[in-house]
């Protein structure tokens, strides 16, 4: 158990950045549990306990600074649900080098989103029935995407409620973090039955993440945001890059 305890600083850098960028820690957690061998079910399973620590802190957090939309965030994240489940049935079976490729796909998304996020924020509010509809499908694709890669469907959500709906990204994000606690704890519930994760594991960095998580939605009230993203977009497309090379290097050889 000791030797484990490097977990809880892991859990710790992810819950801030995933705090302060509304995506959750998990596009950190998951490549580094994955670069160190871990199969992708514990992989992702133990980040989701990490990214559920994360989202109840910075719910907390973002609850006081009166920056999250209670009733838009209640309803996505119940959409999301269904999703989740299917996404941790699905991840039950997936090979190694199959879930490197396609996580490194949704690196590779979350670090343009990251770069791009001051830009896509002064677009202009767009909502109609066929908003809603795609709201809805969204909904349960990033459900999919979080119970089955465990990195919290903030990628999916933030730029939704920005570029879809308008919304400011000061409560965008803070936003995002509720609907996680939806998607999240369904995905921990659930791969929980399945037997995927180490729970000694996902204890610690839950520990982690929750701390980083209060931290990090204070530090998001007015940090500078332009270093900050340039600096987690490389370190993601390093990682993404990692993934691609390992994947392609165990089809090889």
């Amino acid at each position: 158990m000791i030797e484990q305890l490097w977990l809880i600083p892991l859990g710790f850098a992810a819950g801030i950045l995933g705090s302060m960028i509304g995506l959750g820690g998990g596009v950190i957690v998951v490549p580094v549990l994955t670069f160190l061998g871990f199969p992708p079910t514990v992989a992702a399973s133990n980040s989701l306990f990490a990214a559920l620590s994360n989202a109840t802190a910075s719910t907390i957090s973002y609850s006081k600074q009166k920056r999250i939309e209670y009733s838009l965030g209640i309803k996505l994240g119940l959409l999301s649900v269904p999703g989740t489940v299917l996404g941790a049935v699905v991840s039950t079976d997936v090979a190694p080098d199959i879930f490197k490729i396609l996580f490194g796909f949704v690196l590779i998304a979350s670090s343009v989103y990251i770069f791009l996020r001051k830009k896509i924020e002064t677009r202009e509010k767009i909502i109609s029935k066929q908003m809603i509809v795609f709201a809805i499908g969204a909904s349960f694709f990033a459900g999919v995407i979080s119970s089955f890669f465990g990195i919290g469907g903030g990628i999916i959500f933030v730029p939704l409620m920005v570029v879809g709906m308008g919304m400011a990204m000061k409560k965008a994000a803070p936003t995002s973090q509720m609907i996680l606690l939806f998607a999240s704890l369904s995905g921990v519930v659930i791969h929980s039955l399945l037997g995927h994760p180490d729970f000694i594991q996902s204890g610690f960095l839950a520990i982690g993440s929750f701390i980083g998580g209060l931290i990090g939605a204070r530090l998001s009230i007015d940090i500078k945001e332009r270093y900050l993203q340039i600096l987690v977009s490389v370190v993601i497309l390093i990682a993404a890059a990692k993934l691609f090379f390992d994947s392609f290097y165990l089809e090889i050889f």
